[in-house]
């Protein structure tokens, strides 16, 4: 019994161990990572602000105000809108655009830190391994604590942080990456979706158009980005005096135009928005009642001195220039339509047609939230509005990319899918060329010269006379297909033959002897002339089909 008992399989370590205090150790690993994440992104915000602190020549304030500032930027970073309250007029001022470019570093610190939490381990030695679900909570958690207390801290700062806004804006940026981080931990899956989905949706999200249309609507917005990109350097090259000239008269030392340039750089990514929403047709605003859009710009704005607001399309009617803009979203519905379409070839014009349809919703929506990313206020009253409307801009790309994405998928799809229909129409409609061009009688001729006598002459069919008779019906063959049959070499070449003379007689076994069979004289060749071939070799075969019998 004792034996037994020691031989017998080990429980888990997990198992063994109480309840209460089973992950705790991962979890607490877990927790600990999220709130290293957020505190590198601080670190590197105050370093950097701290740095600019140093080298100004004239600092308003002491290392706390410039910690209490990097805060304040961290929490704009995640979208949070922050309060200036040292203003002219003595009235609160919002600062609500949040440079794109900074929000990637908050994302990437996130998104490491749980899929470091989510790698695989090899389960030995009573490690734990967290479930996905668990992973995801508690480096959030982690996450969301210190980004609380950076809310708090940037409270007694300058440029302090509304708290409704935070509120939202640091989960909502904390959830998406963690989500993206676990999901690049487990290797991407894209099974189907967790079984706590109504069902109605799973069996829908298993079909194979919405993949295709998620590829479509990206491949979509990516084009749009890119038109934007492109116009917005076209335009800071087509401005580049007023480009320099405003970025020299801000400051005067190299430490406040390298903050400036760094602002700039930030700033990039929402001026392509900027720019794709302008090729889209809304536009974007520059304060109140002021607007710049492809066909005009309208309003006369009260605008900050800025190297990127100075390369700004000038005030009035459009040109055709700015109308030439309106090419991008036609690239764009053009790119929708091409990667909507699937490589089977059973697929319907409906469900391609279907397919684009999404894209171009997808497209659109991509849009519509890049737009409300990247616009906010930046100030009071003329200020209160500043970059493009998000569901203006949704909409155009959606209505640009569906009228170009439907006709182009369905163009695309004949066009690959008419290969095979042509073989199939020559399949049915091939000539029988081995029986009715004369070929099978030459290569008959051909072997039975080859063969001497030994083969009789091909019959000749009798002449007809009389009335022809009636057609006869016949049912119809199914059609038959081309095949090709490589490999075979005919060579109808003569060869130095002896074959015998036989008599006219009735031949019986008895009669086929030697000494009945006389040798037939054969023609000499020249001296080293070689053989000539009947007929020119034949290096494989074509098997054609044969026709079909006339009605």
């Amino acid at each position: 019994m004792t034996q037994v008992t020691e031989r017998g399989t080990p429980l888990p370590a997990a198992l063994r161990a109480p309840a209460g205090r089973r992950r705790s150790p991962a979890a607490a690993a877990c927790v600990l990572g999220g709130a290293v994440a957020a505190g590198l992104g601080l670190g590197f915000l105050a370093v950097l602000v701290i740095v600019l602190w140093i080298s100004s020549p004239y600092p308003d304030s002491g290392p706390g105000g410039a910690l209490h500032l990097a805060a304040g930027l961290w929490l704009l970073a995640h979208g949070t809108e922050l309060v200036r309250y040292d203003t002219l007029s003595g009235v609160p001022a919002p600062v609500g655009v949040t440079p794109l470019l900074l929000v990637a570093l908050p994302a990437l610190l996130m998104r490491r830190a749980a899929r470091l939490g989510s790698a695989p381990g090899d389960g030995g030695d009573g490690e734990e391994v967290l479930p996905a679900s668990a992973v995801f909570s508690a480096v959030t958690c982690g996450y969301l604590c210190v980004g609380s207390l950076a809310t708090v801290y940037a409270a007694a700062g300058p440029m302090p942080a509304d708290p409704l806004s935070a509120a939202w804006h640091v989960p909502l940026v904390a959830v998406l990456a963690a989500a993206g981080g676990v999901w690049a931990a487990k290797g991407r899956p894209v099974g189907p979706l967790p079984h706590w989905v109504p069902g109605a949706v799973r069996r829908a999200a298993a079909r194979p158009r919405y993949p295709l249309a998620l590829r479509a609507g990206a491949a979509g917005a990516l084009v749009l980005l890119g038109g934007g990109a492109l116009l917005v350097g076209a335009s800071l090259a087509w401005h580049a005096a007023e480009v320099q000239a405003s970025f020299l008269a801000l400051t005067g030392v190299w430490s406040g135009r390298f903050a400036v340039l760094l602002l700039a750089l930030a700033l990039l990514p929402n001026a392509a928005v900027w720019s794709a929403a302008y090729a889209l047709g809304p536009g974007f605003a520059l304060g109140a009642g002021a607007t710049a859009t492809p066909l005009g710009f309208a309003g006369s704005p009260a605008l900050p001195r800025f190297p990127l607001l100075a390369a700004l399309p000038p005030e009035g009617p459009g040109t055709l220039l700015t109308c030439a803009t309106g090419g991008v979203p036609l690239l764009a519905g053009l790119a929708v339509g091409w990667f909507a379409v699937r490589r089977a070839r059973e697929v319907s014009y409906k469900e391609t047609a279907l397919t684009a349809a999404l894209g171009a919703l997808v497209c659109g929506l991509l849009l519509a939230g890049l737009a409300a990313a990247s616009s906010g206020p930046l100030g009071s009253r003329g200020l209160a509005s500043f970059g493009p409307v998000w569901w203006a801009t949704g909409a155009a790309a959606f209505a640009w990319t569906l009228l170009l994405a439907v006709p182009v998928a369905v163009a695309v799809h004949s066009w690959r899918t008419r290969p095979a229909r042509q073989a199939e129409a020559l399949a049915l409609d091939v000539e029988d060329e081995w029986h009715d061009s004369g070929v099978r009688e030459l290569r008959w001729e051909a072997l039975r010269r080859a063969a001497g006598a030994l083969i009789p002459d091909l019959a000749q069919e009798p002449p007809r006379t009389g009335a022809p008779a009636p057609p006869v019906a016949t049912a119809p063959r199914p059609p038959r297909r081309l095949t090709v049959v490589t490999g075979l070499h005919l060579d109808l070449t003569p060869r130095d033959l002896t074959p015998r003379d036989l008599t006219p007689r009735d031949l019986t076994p008895r009669d086929l002897t030697p000494t009945d069979l006389t040798p037939i004289p054969i023609p000499a060749k020249p001296a080293g002339a070689p053989p000539r071939p009947l007929v020119p070799p034949v290096a494989g075969a074509r098997v054609m089909a044969r026709r079909k019998p006339p009605a």
